[in-house]
């Protein structure tokens, strides 16, 4: 009674009363990444503030998707009839493939639902498209974008439209209200460091002859 210590408190709420200093620091992340993304979902639905614009950024996200992309890339690597374009296209259907794969995996694993304004219209989707972290079409606008400035030779205006499409991909996510802001950011992060690899898995016809075979 007297000069007894009170009784200790179970390890868990010691962890909630004392909560870490990255653990706050997660938790503000997270609340002003869902606020942000809220108030830029500004074309999430007909009604929203600039609801007008939302069928023009429909366009937008139909561009980055990835059936467009393979299925454009597939149809050049067959009419192609030089062996330079062949291979810049086949390791450019490898890059999106590889990267429609890993997305899916991540997504898989974090499992991080859509914003709850998303209006689910969304062109073609599967199973791991209900979650939202990371962007697909933010990680496929950065690896194109950077795919395209080093394999293609264009002009410094055509140059900036690709780097305006990839970022304008991205921000649309977000105005669309498909994504919240760090889903965007970390996509577009993945897409970028994504090329490296591709860049270091570069096929051609010494390392895989029997792809290049096929065409």
């Amino acid at each position: 009674s007297g000069g007894s210590a009170p009784p200790a408190l179970p390890e868990e709420d010691c962890m909630r009363l004392n909560p870490s200093f990255l653990g706050i620091a997660l938790s503000s992340l997270l609340a002003i990444d869902l606020w942000a993304s809220k108030r830029l979902g500004v074309c999430a639905g007909e009604a929203s503030a600039w609801g007008s614009a939302r069928p023009l950024l429909k366009v937008v996200e139909v561009s980055g998707h990835g059936i467009p992309w393979l299925l454009g890339t597939f149809y050049g690597l067959c009419q192609s009839d030089s062996s330079a374009a062949r291979e810049v296209l086949l390791n450019l259907l490898f890059a999106l493939l590889l990267d429609l794969v890993l997305v899916a995996v991540v997504k898989a694993l974090v499992r991080r639902p859509r914003p709850t304004h998303n209006k689910m219209d969304m062109f073609v989707t599967i199973s791991v498209d209900k979650y939202s972290f990371p962007s697909g079409h933010a990680t496929r606008a950065a690896l194109v974008c950077r795919f395209v400035l080093h394999h293609l030779v264009l002009a410094v205006p055509l140059r900036v439209l690709v780097v305006l499409w990839a970022l304008i991909v991205g921000i649309s996510r977000v105005m669309l209200g498909r994504h919240n802001v760090t889903d965007v950011l970390f996509g577009l992060l993945l897409g970028y460091a994504l090329y490296s690899v591709v860049e270091y898995c570069w096929l051609s016809p010494l390392n895989a002859p029997a792809l290049f075979a096929l065409w």
